[in-house]
């Protein structure tokens, strides 16, 4: 019988050629969740995987690069860290109101595991919901666009290294 931890190596390596291959397609939004669809048409779904693997904590994109490419894992609490401790700058550019939005977000992925900010899903739960309800936050980034700008670029600095 296969383990699904070997399935699931499989099954990335047919769909990526390697760990840079799958970090710059899961940097993408909709690249990520092309993956994470297709993966889950072959029965595939992370907290199954993360589990049998005995890594609960361990971002998806990890926990694949890991059993696909023996890359080394990392949890989403350092990845969370590792964006507020070397992206200083991205962080500057942005109102503190907006900078605290932004920061919460990344809480929320490092306790949650949350890999896709859906907007404007993610505006509605706390601790964001707790910044005003979604047109008031909108303008705390100045406007629609610029706050989903700003989220997808959070995004692809989780991802960047």
């Amino acid at each position: 019988m296969v383990k699904l931890t070997d399935y699931t190596a499989e099954k990335v390596r047919t769909l990526c050629t390697g760990p840079e291959d799958l970090r710059a397609r899961w940097i993408d939004n909709d690249e990520r969740a092309e993956i994470i669809r297709q993966l889950a048409e072959r029965g595939i779904d992370f907290p199954s995987v993360a589990i049998q693997a005995g890594k609960p904590d361990t971002d998806p994109f990890d926990l694949l690069c890991h059993l696909a490419f023996n890359a080394p894992l990392l949890t989403r609490r350092q990845r969370a860290d590792r964006v507020k401790k070397q992206e200083t700058n991205f962080f500057r550019f942005f109102s503190p109101e907006a900078r605290e939005i932004l920061e919460d977000l990344l809480e929320k992925y490092a306790a949650d595991g949350e890999i896709q900010f859906t907007l404007p899903d993610v505006l509605k739960v706390p601790p964001i919901s707790q910044h005003g309800n979604v047109n008031e936050i909108v303008g705390k980034f100045g406007g629609a666009d610029q706050l989903r700008a700003a989220v997808n670029q959070l995004q692809s600095l989780l991802y960047a290294a």
